[in-house]
């Protein structure tokens, strides 16, 4: 049996976003999970659009989601170089087996007879197809002039590993260029002679490149080259369905999400789940899950929604999956600057009782500065509760003030100071979602924070009646 051996082949024209990375991913799970190779090669024949440092881009991202490469620019291997601009000569002899089969011809017009032919078309009403215009003596091609393929039209019928049956017919086939006047080949023509030298078995890409097929296929056959297994994976669609995921829609640098406090276990999980489940209610997979159950005939036809909201519910999950050493080492980036001088155990304690509220590791500033140094009070909060507003800036400090009477005395650890909450609450009289909230804005004056008792707790007995009766002078 052939070993699997997929690849992904990114120009460096940009960051990486969530369309590209989602490839990557199903091309790694797919050649993971046989043993086989992934291979990361590099397409760089558009000298003009390259942008600088994108390839060291491209493989942080990749390295940061946990995606591996057994062969690629950097790591080398046996089909080296992996950078197609330092493959110039081999595409060139290839071109020039095409030539001499009469399979490709120099392009002698220039640009504006082609757009002679092309206006000419249109006044027929009649699609344009440059192979209704090929000369019948070509001149001898020495590299100065575009090479164009001699193509075959016909119809074809293949197996897409995703989408089923696919056909065509043969106006779907025209001459394309194989090598391009500066002596870059065209993707059309590179990318299937890496793939056979380098021994790809599957080739995964976007769906925008299903009406290249038919010409894909005319062009292995030319060559006599096995077609791979195809495999088409449709659009990530924007939240709201209507157009392909693009910049203005979220589809930022994978990279971005790196530092704003996301994990790469969840956002691997993110991808591998658009457009694709395992035919069960599971939604949290690890690595190595994905690696088990992933197939390509479980990814679905149509296009998958991008949905930041759910991204961020899984990465909640993922958070409270994570043992307490693993999340203080995760998170030493995103404490507040006022954490800074605290000791090991001081932060270990704070994120035991915030683990269970954080989203992204990026929460833990708010989440955690009110324990490192004392807060601002801002009735202004108080006043914005829908439940608090109801009572008055009075009843608000005898609440506090009762408050203080019974915390100041007993035990402090958390199991006692949630008796002595329950106890404020028969001796107030008021529902929780009152007192409590009452008291955790007047130790914290955050948003949210974790249990009330733990809250205190952590804080101690000194700081926590210190800060309510700072908050009543405020009043």
């Amino acid at each position: 049996m052939t070993s699997i051996r997929t690849r992904f082949a990114p120009s460096p024209t940009g960051f990486m976003h969530v369309g590209g990375v989602r490839t990557a991913l199903f091309a790694w799970l797919i050649a993971r999970q046989s043993e086989g190779v992934f291979i990361l090669r590099i397409e760089d024949t558009d000298k003009i659009r390259e942008v600088k440092g994108s390839i060291a881009q491209i493989e942080n991202s990749l390295d940061w989601l946990g995606i591996t490469w057994g062969e690629g620019v950097t790591v080398g291997g046996p089909h080296a170089p992996y950078l197609q601009s330092q493959r110039l000569d081999i595409y060139k002899a290839w071109a020039q087996k095409l030539v001499d089969a009469g399979r490709a011809y120099a392009d002698p017009y220039t640009q504006t007879e082609l757009e002679d032919f092309r206006d000419q078309a249109k006044a027929a009403k009649r699609p344009f197809l440059y192979r209704d215009h090929r000369p019948e003596q070509p001149p001898t091609w020495n590299g100065s002039q575009p090479l164009r393929f001699r193509s075959d039209p016909k119809n074809y019928v293949w197996k897409d590993a995703v989408m089923g049956e696919l056909s065509s017919g043969p106006e779907a086939i025209d001459d394309f260029i194989l090598i391009k006047g500066d002596g870059f080949p065209t993707y059309n023509f590179c990318h299937i002679v890496d793939d056979a030298l380098m021994g790809i078995t599957h080739v995964l890409r976007s769906q925008e490149f299903i009406s290249s097929t038919p010409k894909f296929l005319n062009l292995y056959e030319a060559l006599k080259i096995q077609a791979p297994v195809l495999a088409t994976l449709p659009y990530v669609m924007a939240i709201d369905g209507k157009k392909k995921l693009g910049k203005r829609d979220g589809a930022k640098d994978i990279l971005e999400y790196s530092k704003e406090g996301y994990l790469p276990e969840a956002m691997m999980n993110f991808l591998a789940t658009l457009g694709w489940n395992d035919g069960t209610e599971q939604e949290i997979f690890s690595g190595d899950e994905l690696i088990e159950k992933f197939s390509l005939d479980r990814v679905q036809k149509s296009p998958a929604r991008f949905d930041e909201q759910r991204l961020l519910w899984l990465n909640g999950q993922w958070i409270r999956r994570l043992e307490i050493e693993d999340l203080y080492e995760r998170a030493v980036d995103f404490w507040p600057e006022c954490a800074q001088q605290a000791s090991k155990d001081a932060k270990t304690q704070v994120l035991t009782l915030v683990q269970d509220r954080l989203k992204t590791l990026a929460d833990l500033a708010i989440l955690s500065s009110y324990f490192f140094e004392e807060p601002t009070p801002n009735w202004a909060m108080v006043d914005d509760n829908k439940q608090l507003s109801k009572l008055s800036r009075k009843e608000h400090v005898d609440l506090l003030r009762t408050s203080m009477n019974e915390l100041s005395s007993g035990k402090f650890d958390s199991e006692s100071v949630q008796t002595t909450l329950n106890h404020l609450l028969e001796v107030t009289g008021q529902k929780p979602a009152i007192l409590f909230s009452l008291i955790r804005l007047g130790v914290s004056w955050a948003p949210f924070s974790p249990a009330l008792n733990d809250t205190i707790s952590a804080l101690g007995q000194h700081a926590t009646l210190d800060r309510l009766q700072q908050s009543i002078d405020a009043a």
